[in-house]
């Protein structure tokens, strides 16, 4: 029972975080792109392939999540574990955002320079 009870909890924060996230990254990034690439078209055609592969990673990553979790057995271990996976979540979409950001940079570094 306490597992279906963190699998609920656990799907639903990190899926909303993860689709909130996500509209935030693409409403702010189409600005953040037309100021590295200058070409519009382009910036939104980057940005909602980035949109696309973002969902796919990490609604795949939490349902493999779901596979390796252990049995839970009382309530206080099913707040530590379910806090634990959210804030795994939270940490891998940080670095994937980072990532993306210095990703885009170096890139137009780049091509400036030639």
């Amino acid at each position: 029972m306490f597992n279906m009870i963190s699998y609920i909890i656990f799907l639903t924060v990190s899926s909303y975080i993860t689709v909130d996230v996500g509209r935030r990254c693409f409403q702010a990034g189409k600005s953040y792109l037309e100021y590295l690439i200058h070409d519009q078209e382009m910036c939104l055609t980057i940005n909602r392939i980035l949109l696309g592969c973002y969902y796919l990673l990490n609604l795949g990553y939490i349902a493999v999540n779901l596979a390796f979790w252990d049995r839970v057995s009382s309530v206080e271990e099913m707040i530590a574990v379910t806090a634990i996976r959210i804030g795994n979540i939270v940490l891998i979409l940080c670095v994937l955002h980072y990532i993306n950001i210095f990703t885009l940079y170096f890139l137009r570094k780049k091509l400036i320079l030639k």
